[in-house]
């Protein structure tokens, strides 16, 4: 396993479609995440040993910075060239992502947390692999 540092965020443009969600990366290429994401009060833990990404929108939607949690494949200079972040977290770790949303881990599962009263857009959570995709917004 190679060692990855945290990579700041940068605006992305995004599209909420029917069927899904359309993020569009700094280099031209887009990633389409399927939905609709299922309603979830105030935080979601995923299931364990996801590829987790948070996408957290601004209030009108069509734009958001999207950060992969714990992403230990993804070369720097591609998320660099792509806008995409990257957060990676010890065990038992919590870090601010975005004011108001908080992302800690518990045990093999990432814990994603928002807090309404401060974030004024919408926070998505994808938690996917080989085998699944789950998709979540934090209400």
């Amino acid at each position: 396993m190679s060692s990855r540092s945290n990579v700041p965020p940068s605006s992305l443009e995004v599209d909420l479609v029917e069927g899904g969600i359309v993020v569009r990366y700094l280099d031209g290429r887009e990633v389409f995440y399927h939905g609709p994401p299922e309603p979830v009060e105030g935080s979601v833990r995923t299931p364990p040993g996801k590829d987790v990404h948070v996408l957290v929108t601004d209030s009108d939607g069509i734009e958001g910075v999207m950060t992969y949690v714990n992403d230990r494949d993804t070369h720097d200079e591609i998320l660099e060239s792509t806008g995409v972040g990257r957060i990676v977290l010890e065990s038992d770790d919590e870090e601010v992502l975005f004011p108001g949303v908080t992302v800690s881990t518990e045990a093999y599962s990432i814990r994603v947390e928002a807090d309404r009263s401060v974030v004024d857009g919408r926070v998505f959570v994808f938690a996917e692999d080989e085998l699944s995709e789950h998709a979540y917004e934090l209400q």
